[in-house]
């Protein structure tokens, strides 16, 4: 299959995207998060198609994006008054709203269950994409599954090229995250996912919000959001995280480094601006300042995908704090190394 690129700025090339997608074809287009992978949300056989592209479990549920509020009243059977503060205080937003679904909405969407996820990007690419294909459009990120997701067009077309028919560049993404999944069918919401609208912003706003619930789930038990049942985010190599005191962490991330490399095996390491000339490895990636969540944030995904074109073996991380945005890096993490953490303070 040929796959057309296209710049976001090209208006001719852009509306044949949106007639593509208004046809049952799959469009990679950029949001404020991550590149997602759109299909006409109620073409069962275009979304299906989502799932073949992207090698994704049928049983792990997509997010619907619009471009306006009116949408939303054909895709949900009902919007709670939560809802309604929280569209105003943070729609367009990088904010996904669990409801009860409408009869409109396919089930292959929902992969069975009785709820739909729905957002509204802030990125006028993936705005204008929606509205000139006049469908609203079920996005989950443009990657194959389990593999970082992309923050870039080149992203994109290392995973997804060939296999489906359009890709629009729009540039890296600013989030560099996914959006955050909060649950609003219950009489306190409940985050699912976090993501770029942060705890604290959503407790500002609403008051009781629940961010102790199971982030992760195994078994037959189907996944209510994203990112909440199978390996995702992950490099090729084996990924560890090394958590404790600063200089506890570069003691143990360094022991580490020198007993990987007696096995011959390349070294990555995952580190804090702050660190990174504390560490002697194959490849250092530097993710920012540590107290610059947003910046290690937008540099995740990106970081991650230099370790596998620099064919590393194995890689090490340093944790961050998990507050704001930190909580969704850490989820992130947690996912692309398998939950697999050191603790440099015991074992020093």
């Amino acid at each position: 299959m040929e796959t057309i690129i296209i710049n976001g700025t090209d208006d001719k090339a852009f509306k044949d995207a949106a007639k593509a997608l208004r046809e049952g074809k799959l469009v990679a287009f950029p949001t404020e998060t991550v590149y997602g992978l759109g299909a006409d949300a109620l073409n069962p056989d275009a979304v299906k198609r989502i799932y073949e592209a992207k090698g994704r479990p049928s049983d792990n549920p997509l997010i619907v994006h619009i471009a306006e509020i009116s949408s939303l009243d054909e895709l949900v059977a009902e919007i709670p008054e939560s809802a309604t503060v929280l569209i105003d205080a943070f729609w367009p937003g990088p904010l996904t709203m669990v409801f009860k679904k409408s009869n409109l909405v396919p089930d292959i969407i929902t992969a069975g269950l009785d709820t739909v996820a729905v957002r509204m990007p802030d990125n006028l690419i993936a705005q204008k994409l929606i509205k000139e294909a006049g469908v609203p459009v079920a996005a989950p990120s443009a990657n194959i599954s389990g593999r970082p997701s992309p923050t870039t067009c080149k992203h994109v077309i290392d995973d997804l090229k060939g296999r489906i028919e359009y890709i629009i560049d729009g540039g890296p993404c600013q989030v560099g995250v996914e959006s955050t999944v909060l649950d609003v069918t219950s009489d306190v919401p409940v985050i699912l996912r976090p993501g770029g609208v942060t705890l604290e912003m959503l407790e500002k706003v609403l008051g009781n919000v629940c961010a102790d619930s199971v982030l992760e789930i195994k078994g037959d038990l189907k996944p209510r959001s994203p990112g909440m049942k199978y390996r995702h985010y992950s490099p090729k190599a084996e990924m560890f995280l090394v958590s404790g005191k600063p200089d506890s962490t570069v003691k143990k991330i360094n022991e580490l480094i020198k007993e990987s490399s007696r096995q011959g095996l390349r070294v990555g390491i995952l580190t804090s601006k702050e660190n990174a000339d504390k560490y002697n490895a194959d490849v250092i990636v530097d993710l920012g300042p540590a107290n610059d969540i947003g910046q290690i944030a937008a540099e995740l995904y990106d970081s991650l995908r230099t370790f596998d074109d620099k064919k590393v073996d194995i890689i090490y991380s340093e944790t961050f704090e998990e507050k704001g945005v930190g909580r969704a890096v850490m989820n992130r993490l947690k996912k692309a190394s398998a939950g697999k953490i050191i603790n440099a303070d015991e074992e020093n």
